[in-house]
């Protein structure tokens, strides 16, 4: 068996400001489509598909760590440094400062505005 990673989605209270923030942030491909006779918007960011989803108004908060479910994601980026400070110039908070956690790769966390955490991984630096 060969398994291939998809799609992830994300649920969020404002689906259009949640695909500027990533469109604005990481240069994603904001893609806006009609799904069954409503507007839909995806995301395609480094060769991912992001499907965003309006929060359903029954949603609860997710808890602080540890709960159970998606952690976060990681994406790789080349320069982890610069790539923070571009991040940080445009508003990103950053969690978890760069790091290196194990020879070759630094680290770095960020939270979007909805709570989605991001990791950000440079590796063989």
């Amino acid at each position: 068996m060969t398994f291939t990673f998809d799609h992830m989605h994300i649920l969020t209270p404002n689906v259009q400001a949640t695909a500027t923030w990533f469109e604005t942030m990481f240069a994603a491909e904001v893609i806006r489509t009609m799904q069954q006779g409503k507007p839909r918007v995806d995301l395609k960011l480094g060769g991912v598909e992001i499907f965003l989803a309006p929060l359903p108004p029954d949603a609860k908060p997710n808890p602080a760590n540890p709960y159970q479910g998606l952690d976060h994601f990681g994406m790789t980026v080349k320069g982890i440094d610069k790539v923070v400070a571009d991040l940080k110039a445009k508003g990103v908070t950053f969690t978890t400062e760069p790091y290196e956690v194990r020879p070759g790769t630094r680290i770095a966390f960020l939270r979007t505005p909805d709570g989605v955490r991001i990791e950000l991984l440079d590796r063989n630096c």
